[in-house]
């Protein structure tokens, strides 16, 4: 079989990364994609369910660190 690209060689055999574990998380109505830090941290990486004001918010940009407290509920 015969595979054309203009990716370099290297690049085309190289071995996948890890993936990063992601998680949906709810806080205030928003629905939100996270990626879990250490220390019970979780970096937002995209806005799933929100209203659209929701969106020029700099607490819920892409890139902002929340802090992630689990808890039980009886």
């Amino acid at each position: 079989m015969t595979h054309y690209t203009i990716m370099p060689e290297e690049e085309y055999w190289a071995q996948p990364e890890v993936q990063e574990m992601y998680t949906e998380l709810e806080m205030g109505g928003v629905l939100m994609q996270v990626r879990m830090e250490q220390g019970n941290r979780a970096t937002i990486v995209r806005l799933l369910r929100c209203n659209l004001e929701d969106y020029l918010n700099p607490r819920l940009a892409p890139g902002q660190q929340i802090v992630y407290l689990p808890a039980l509920f009886n």
